[in-house]
């Protein structure tokens, strides 16, 4: 896959009042296929940083934590923060979180891991189960919506 990196500025659409930038942070994994990492929607004085599926993989694409959940879903938080953090973001600013996981049963696992990173609040959140995801072994993957001002 190419790797695909677009600087903070490059404004792919602008609809009155609105104008949507495509990013892929170099502080955080490239994309594993043919995506972009986050759109960051600026609205006037209030700007949503939406980020494509996250799953557990390294700066080489590898997947990290095989048949690990807690493993994966750090791997995931940390990707997630450096996504944000390159728009001047936190997980505190995150409003929204759909998950979905390989295996329920492993909900717990992912929780614990979830929680330590969302400890001073609890955004919106669906989790589902998923007969598999894109990359062979990834046990969770995590999209998410946050709002900054």
């Amino acid at each position: 896959m190419p790797n695909r990196r677009w600087s903070h500025g490059l404004a792919v659409r602008s609809v009155i009042g609105m104008t949507i930038h495509l990013d892929n942070p170099a502080s955080a994994p490239p994309p594993a296929g043919p995506y972009t990492q986050l759109a960051r929607i600026e609205l006037g004085p209030l700007t949503l940083l939406q980020l494509s599926g996250q799953i557990a993989v390294d700066r080489d694409g590898k997947l990290v934590g095989e048949g690990d959940m807690a493993a994966q879903t750090e791997q995931v938080f940390s990707t997630i923060a450096a996504l944000l953090q390159a728009h001047g973001a936190t997980l505190n600013d995150v409003i929204n979180i759909r998950t979905f996981l390989t295996d329920m049963d492993l909900v717990r696992e992912y929780g614990r891991v979830r929680l330590a990173h969302f400890a001073g609040h609890q955004p919106t959140s669906t989790t589902v189960e998923v007969s598999r995801l894109f990359m062979e072994g990834a046990l969770v993957e995590v999209d998410l919506m946050a709002a900054v001002r």
